[in-house]
């Protein structure tokens, strides 16, 4: 089974989040399939706070990944705020 999920990065106390597609069985931040857009909850000033390329996440969630709870809202936020379909550099 395929999931929609958070894989944590950044500094102690300063998180920052890749939104990935990854098999159930891998670990957190492990092996995944593709990565479609990054969450930045410490987002300061002009900083990006959340990036998705909608395309692709509508796309594996048609071939049946389930997200996590916290990614169904980071999906729901994006499209409320209208953001751009913008492929996420690898």
């Amino acid at each position: 089974m395929v999931t929609i999920r958070l894989t944590r990065g950044g500094a102690k106390k300063h998180p920052f989040y890749q939104i990935v597609v990854a098999d159930i069985r891998a670990k957190r931040d492990g092996r995944y399939i593709e990565r479609i857009g990054f969450y930045n909850p410490c987002a300061v000033g002009g900083e990006t706070e959340l990036r998705l390329d909608r395309e692709r996440a509508e796309y594996w969630l048609n071939q049946g990944a389930k997200p996590t709870e916290r990614v169904s809202q980071l999906l729901k936020q994006a499209a409320r705020e209208g953001l751009e379909s913008a492929p996420v550099a690898a």
